[in-house]
């Protein structure tokens, strides 16, 4: 453990190198860090703080940096992190009013984007773990038909099915009145689970229509599989952190268009309670080695169905990058949940 000095003058030198790019000297640390010590016993403790791996020295300069682990101290014991201001809490609260979900994770992606100046990404829930609210069969033509499927997340699919026999409008009825009773608030998986039971017992007809509708819920939830939307990479070419190494801006480009791997840390931040923090290598992908991903899940009705979140550089504004994650995904979850 840090002694209280040591902290002090860690969060000091963190947060100047955080503003301006530039290693810290024992000067610069005598004067911001408040504490009435010699510039001798500064050094000393410098020197106690690289030996433990919490700063470096570059090799073109006497000052010192954060390292890995010095920032993951910072952001786990000595953040002081801003309360968002109101302006933009109202903004957000603006822009996250659509009736659409799509375009809630759209705006919400946008948004994380412009208020970090970093890449803004947002999971695209997975269908199949999300309950449904409602079904209903109408009828379009002779053997064709509109599904229309409500899930808890305040999406509305429809889907047209080719039936292999004509319906009435009765027996459509029937059947989404059948459908809502026995499966609603099921996920798709549950309820593939339980028409693998139960559509042996039930009459022909209703079984081929209701698998027909399962089928077609099914394909729309292989779409939105492993699907992530991502705003502002760009963003990324203008930091100088970044920008100046090619080949890692290169790889990380490259994962933002596979995504694969943006999905499973993502995944993974959403068994997590809170806003979760990744510093460089801590993420176990090698593109994000220079980076930080600051993420949260969001929800609707209490379900977890995603999470959201930011990646910039390591030397990032922690303090303000932190609420910024933490409110979109409250007020994203509120919007679904509402819708």
């Amino acid at each position: 453990m840090l002694d209280k000095r040591a902290q002090i003058l860690l969060k000091t030198l963190i947060e100047h190198y955080i503003s301006d790019g530039q290693p810290v000297g024992s000067r610069t640390l005598s004067v911001a860090s408040g504490l009435d010590l010699s510039p001798a016993s500064i050094r000393n403790i410098m020197s106690e703080l690289e030996e433990h791996g919490f700063i470096a020295s570059p090799h073109t300069s006497a000052g010192r940096i954060p390292t890995q682990r010095g920032y993951r101290m910072f952001v786990d014991t000595l953040l002081t992190v801003q309360p968002l201001q109101s302006q933009i809490i109202r903004h957000l609260e603006t822009e996250l009013s659509s009736p659409d979900p799509q375009e809630l994770i759209n705006s919400a992606a946008e948004l994380l984007s412009s208020l970090t100046h970093f890449a803004g990404l947002v999971m695209i829930p997975k269908r199949q773990s999300i309950a449904f609210r409602h079904l209903e069969f109408l009828p379009l033509s002779e053997k064709r038909i509109l599904v229309i499927i409500v899930t808890t997340d305040g999406a509305v699919q429809n889907r047209i099915i080719l039936a292999d026999k004509p319906y009435s409008a009765s027996e459509l009825t029937q059947a989404s009145n059948f459908f809502n009773q026995h499966y609603a608030g099921n996920s798709f998986d549950e309820v593939k689970q339980k028409l693998h039971e139960e559509l042996k017992q039930m009459q022909s007809d209703m079984s081929r229509l209701m698998a027909a509708a399962l089928e077609a819920s099914s394909k729309t939830a292989d779409s939105n599989k492993d699907g992530v939307v991502i705003a502002g990479e760009r963003n990324l070419l203008n930091v100088q952190d970044l920008s100046s190494n090619v080949s890692s801006l290169r790889k990380l480009f490259e994962m933002f268009e596979r995504r694969t791997s943006l999905m499973q840390l993502l995944d993974n931040s959403q068994r997590a309670a809170g806003v979760q923090i990744f510093i460089g290598g801590e993420s176990g992908y090698l593109p994000l080695d220079e980076c930080s991903m600051v993420t949260a899940p969001y929800e609707t009705n209490g379900q977890t169905i995603g999470t959201l979140g930011v990646i910039g550089p390591t030397r990032m504004a922690y303090e303000r990058v932190i609420p910024i994650v933490d409110i979109t995904a409250r007020l994203l979850s509120n919007a679904l949940s509402n819708n």
